[in-house]
């Protein structure tokens, strides 16, 4: 009873802990989350020069891809409330699956509760995800091109597209964990198994992956661009000075 309850909320539990370490890995090598960050400062500085719906259809479209991802959540938390009243054919469909036959019905609500768990903290996750991007349209909206807009408020906007995206990908990461929950049904240590191979996969994308050098690539070079043109800044006030 001990390791199956172990094995039905080591999910949980690494969700929460991969959670908490990330933005410590962070410290030492950024991810690509905190290299997009760059990227979204960009955005926001080039959106306070430009009078264009461009930028409105772009927060359109992720506003969109987290509203789908939210409406998912919630037809999956009423499925897992659906398979709670099937648990008898429940048991029943898994005696033809189980490597080892061992599970009781309490076996079986526990990890449900844990699956109903995952798939509540991703409608959490998304929802606030979906209202923190909404904030940011509103801000981006009531910028005024009239005058140059402050560092401080372009860092505030940001921050603000930054939070939406944190929790955005707080909801991804439910979902992949809740993959290895479905695992357990067949063997309870397959379900840690699948977990430990969904963190390398996660860490792997978020570190190491082609997407993280292109995007640490991009950001390099418009580094790069920035320095230039301070450079030729200076040259010409030096040029015309006195």
């Amino acid at each position: 009873m001990t390791s199956t309850l172990f094995t039905s909320l080591f999910p949980l539990l690494a969700y929460y802990a991969y959670n908490l370490l990330v933005p410590l890995v962070e410290k030492r090598r950024p991810s690509l989350s905190s290299i997009m960050n760059m990227q979204r400062r960009r955005w926001v500085s080039n959106a306070t020069r430009r009078e264009t719906p461009f930028d409105a259809i772009l927060s359109g479209n992720i506003m969109g891809s987290v509203s789908f991802l939210a409406s998912t959540s919630v037809l999956l938390v009423l499925a897992v409330f659906a398979v709670f009243g099937q648990v008898p054919a429940v048991m029943d469909t898994l005696g033809t699956l189980l490597v080892q036959h061992s599970f009781t019905v309490a076996d079986v609500q526990i990890h449900l509760m844990v699956m109903l768990t995952m798939f509540v903290l991703a409608f959490f996750a998304f929802t606030l995800s979906l209202r923190q991007f909404n904030h940011f349209c509103i801000m981006l909206g009531a910028l005024d091109h009239d005058r140059v807009t402050s560092e401080e408020e372009i860092d505030a906007i940001t921050r603000m597209n930054g939070l939406g995206a944190k929790n955005f990908n707080s909801g991804i990461r439910a979902y992949y964990f809740a993959v290895s929950t479905v695992a357990w049904f067949v063997s309870e240590w397959l379900a840690v198994v699948a977990c430990l191979v969904t963190i390398l996969i996660i860490a792997h994308r978020e570190f190491f992956s082609t997407a993280h050098r292109t995007a640490a690539t991009a950001a390099v070079i418009a580094a790069r661009h920035r320095e230039k043109l301070k450079e030729g800044e200076v040259r010409v006030s030096g040029d015309g000075g006195f």
